[in-house]
């Protein structure tokens, strides 16, 4: 059985541009359509590496790559990076300016020049100021670097949009190349697995209606959304259930429109006939496609699950509320899981 699973992940892994699949292709050229500009940071990285080069071959967006041309050219030789803009911090005419930027951002905050110009020559700080001042719409990063490396200089810079009470993220699980029975529209988004360890009831509302909105924009599904929990429609009681019955009926209240159910069981949220039995009257049960964890480790482990033993690819994770888009990967990441979080970026700069 590992072996039939490990065929499936290779397959995923040596993706070309034409055996994407319908859903990442249509994603590709919804994102090239909009000619949008996103930073890499980590040019120190292969996978990085490899991955603007086929984005600016596939013309997903235009890229910039940030570190020292000779050593990145030396130490990937057999990488085409023709159209792939890349630039070294240290040597770049804008750093004095994002400099001054980034003191007068967080000067308040205690911040001294010394300080901001010493950050100035970090690739990840110099990529986000990038963002701020307008010179590229959105970043990824964080292959290798970790998430708190990746998004500590976005909340500090680039900040959460008006009117969004938090960031949160969502990993976009496409179903493998054969499909699955429960996966009605071949793609389904998973939320918070990647950020907010134990959400309150306010916080989970939130990221329930923030994550429609992703699946609307970014994966271009009707959001159906479950609100998962160890019991379905009160068979069990329980403190974490009430948190999260609790911000079912805030979400509604936020967006009346939101086609949105809980509490629910995985089974009851995705088994047309576990849903017939345990919640019947609802309209998401049995069809959801945006699965809301009720906290970190079990929407952790839940992707997690999904990837390695149902064979669906995870991409992200992907952040939600920035001011401007700034993407978080996972260390574990390949080359193509970058070059669709580049896809996915351009998008985020319609919402």
């Amino acid at each position: 059985m590992a072996g039939f699973f490990d065929k499936i992940k290779e397959k995923i892994s040596s993706l070309t541009e034409e055996e994407d699949g319908k859903f990442l292709a249509g994603v590709k050229k919804r994102a090239a359509a909009l000619n949008k500009h996103i930073v890499l940071p980590e040019g120190e990285d292969p996978r990085a590496v490899k991955a603007a080069s086929e984005a600016a071959k596939q013309k997903i967006a235009k890229i910039t790559l940030l570190g020292s041309r000779d050593e990145i050219e030396k130490a990937n030789p057999g990488v085409d990076l023709t159209g792939v803009n890349i630039v070294d911090p240290a040597k770049s005419e804008k750093r004095a300016e994002y400099a001054a930027l980034l003191y007068a951002l967080r000067k308040a905050k205690g911040m001294s020049e010394e300080e901001a110009d010493k950050l100035s020559y970090d690739n990840t700080y110099f990529g986000v100021l990038m963002v701020k001042a307008g010179d590229a719409d959105g970043l990824v990063s964080g292959a290798c670097h970790s998430t708190a490396n990746t998004l500590r200089p976005g909340l500090q810079i680039v900040k959460a949009a008006p009117g969004v009470p938090l960031v949160s993220s969502c990993f976009l699980m496409v179903a493998p190349p054969e499909g699955n029975q429960y996966c009605e529209d071949g793609v389904f988004i998973y939320s918070d697995c990647g950020l907010n360890e134990n959400p309150t009831s306010e916080q989970l509302s939130d990221i329930a209606i923030i994550s429609a909105k992703t699946a609307k924009t970014i994966a271009g599904i009707e959001p159906r959304v479950a609100m998962l929990s160890f019991s379905t429609k009160g068979s069990a009681k329980h403190a974490d259930i009430d948190k999260v019955t609790a911000a079912l009926t805030l979400a509604k209240e936020k967006a009346p429109d939101l086609n949105i159910d809980g509490e629910l069981q995985l089974d009851a949220a995705i088994v047309p006939t576990v849903a017939k039995s345990k919640a019947p009257a609802s309209k998401v049960a049995g069809h959801a496609n945006v699965l809301i964890f009720p906290d970190l480790d079990a929407g952790n482990i839940g992707y997690k699950l999904t990837e390695r033993l149902g064979g669906f690819q995870a991409i992200g994770p992907v952040c939600q509320g920035f001011a401007k888009p700034i993407n978080d990967l996972s260390r574990g990441c390949k080359w193509q899981d970058i070059v669709a979080t580049i896809a996915i970026t351009a998008l985020q700069t319609q919402m």
